[in-house]
């Protein structure tokens, strides 16, 4: 019986090598997603970092989002006012569009049932065909692919500010060397962060599951400043 007791204590220590790696594996994986304890600013388009106090008064006249007039799918207004004392995710899409967008939309998605009863964080996507998603093609695309109304925005209006807004504002393309002006589509899979004081928080790709995972987590940071 000797024999069959040290097969027992082989298969133990097996089985305890095993789930000691993948203890050390979830552990390296939690810490790949760790969140910081406060996240940096930017302020032009090469997202160059800047790591300031939320408090501080280099913060407080840190650039800014400017204020807008859109119009979402239910046709209302929307303004600054409508983002107060909220974060919220923002990117630039079409409703026509076969390329990348069905896939940020659905990334979108999971991001609103992420923070589904989290009245502090809101959505905003912005056509950049403005002309041609009018409040209806708006409407008919929020209920196909499940948008909650007043949770995330999707938003039409006139084509220069929504193109400055993405450029100047955003500055969600990536395109440093190449200046761009009006006549020039804007089409990117960027998701950016806008923190409640409208700073800009954070830029992810729309298109990775990685960069959504952390982008929920920096969300979750924000959350916790003060």
């Amino acid at each position: 019986m000797k024999w069959l007791k040290e097969i027992s204590l082989k298969r133990l220590s097996i089985i305890l090598g095993i789930m000691l790696l993948v203890n050390c594996a979830n552990d390296s994986k939690n810490k790949a997603h760790a969140r910081l304890a406060e996240l940096p600013y930017y302020n032009e388009a090469s997202f160059t970092p800047h790591w300031l106090s939320s408090e501080s008064n280099e913060a407080k006249i840190f650039h800014t989002i400017p204020d807008f007039q859109l119009v979402n799918q239910l046709g209302d207004t929307i303004t600054q006012k409508t983002f107060e004392n909220k974060i919220y995710v923002t990117d630039f899409f079409f409703a026509s569009c076969p390329g990348i967008c069905p896939q940020m939309t659905g990334n979108m998605f999971k991001l609103q049932e992420a923070f589904i009863d989290d009245d502090e964080v809101v959505f905003l996507s912005h056509s950049v065909t403005p002309s041609l998603d009018s409040v209806p093609v708006l409407k008919n695309y929020a209920r196909i692919h499940g948008v909650i109304a007043n949770k995330w925005h999707l938003a039409t209006g006139d084509r220069t500010e929504i193109y400055n807004l993405g450029r100047e504002a955003y500055f969600v393309e990536n395109d440093l060397d190449e200046p761009k002006d009006l006549d020039d589509f804007l089409h990117t899979e960027n998701f950016i962060l806008i923190d409640k004081d409208k700073h800009i928080r954070g830029i992810y790709n729309g298109l990775n599951r990685a960069s959504m995972m952390q982008l929920i987590e920096d969300i979750k940071t924000l959350k916790a400043e003060k």
